[in-house]
């Protein structure tokens, strides 16, 4: 920080989305990311269903038990007191999700399926943002091959992460959840053993849209667009976010040039021609802005 970046003013990062594909958006916060493995350890070695299902404790039954308590079909996390460090909703919030480029009927064109959980579109921002989510992503040690095996695998290790908001603190968020997988494991009388391991708690980051660096990002867009851009928060990460903030000790502008569809991280992730153009002049703007405004104003 006192060496490479000594003098830097403030920072500007591009590896973020608009929310649609034709209004650009500024980006004020992220969602951090707690990742967990849970894991359920039976008999000495796998054994076959034939013989001893029915006779022993399983592993997977386990497993499949505990994950299902964590999250409901709605989305909504039943680990006891994990909403209670979330930053509450406010009204000028509230105003924010006014006239933003993001419809229901676009987001069912994106996932291909109507698989949408809320009724309204500020809901579904909400829970894409604001609030924290739980996501289960698969088993390590379990058969998932094509075919049919009739094994009963030894030991098994599921894992999930958690998307955590302002005012989540990680360490919290392990304790309640390591809590609350401990006691749900001791009410099934199973003679396996459990274990929670947490192998990553990335913090959340959330910046005020009024700082001068975002002015000048939104001036800057309003330029080359021709339009205010929306303010926006991301329900992803990007850690280096932090990093820089923590370490310059300055404010951080995530300045998208990229649209919602361009299929961030998936098989043929592509970035259209306008956008790419229109975003080359964006970051040449920017950088003009910058200049000609006070860095050290307060709003």
């Amino acid at each position: 920080a006192d060496k490479w970046f000594k003098g830097t003013d403030v920072v500007c990062i591009s590896d973020n989305y608009w929310l649609g594909t034709a209004k650009p958006c500024l980006t004020h916060g992220l969602r951090g990311v707690s990742y967990f493995h849970l894991q359920v350890e039976g008999p000495g070695a796998d054994l076959h269903s034939g013989v001893f299902g029915g006779t022993v404790h399983e592993p997977m039954v386990d497993l499949v038990h505990l994950l299902a308590k964590l999250v409901d079909n709605s989305g909504r996390i039943q680990v006891p007191g994990i909403y209670d460090q979330v930053m509450p909703v406010t009204d000028a919030e509230e105003r924010t999700y006014e006239g933003l480029e993001f419809s229901h009927a676009a987001l069912a064109g994106d996932l291909r399926r109507d698989v949408i959980i809320h009724a309204e579109e500020r809901d579904t921002l909400k829970h894409r943002w604001r609030f924290p989510t739980l996501s289960i992503h698969g088993v390590e040690g379990a058969f998932y091959a094509p075919g049919d095996k009739t094994v009963i695998p030894a030991r098994v290790r599921g894992k999930f992460s958690l998307r955590t908001v302002p005012n989540m603190e990680p360490e919290k968020v392990a304790q309640l959840v390591t809590r609350y997988l401990e006691d749900e494991f001791a009410k099934l009388g199973s003679k396996n053993k459990m274990t929670v391991i947490e192998t990553h708690a990335g913090r959340w980051w959330y910046s005020s849209p009024d700082h001068p660096n975002f002015v000048a990002g939104a001036r800057a867009t309003e330029k080359v667009y021709g339009v205010k851009p929306d303010l926006t928060r991301e329900g992803g990460s990007i850690p280096v976010t932090l990093t820089f903030e923590e370490n310059l000790g300055v404010n951080v502008l995530l300045l998208p040039m990229g649209a919602a569809d361009d299929g961030a991280h998936s098989i043929n992730e592509k970035i259209d021609k306008r956008n790419y153009i229109q975003g080359i002049k964006l970051l040449g703007a920017y950088l003009h802005e910058v200049a000609e405004t006070d860095m050290t104003a307060t709003t």
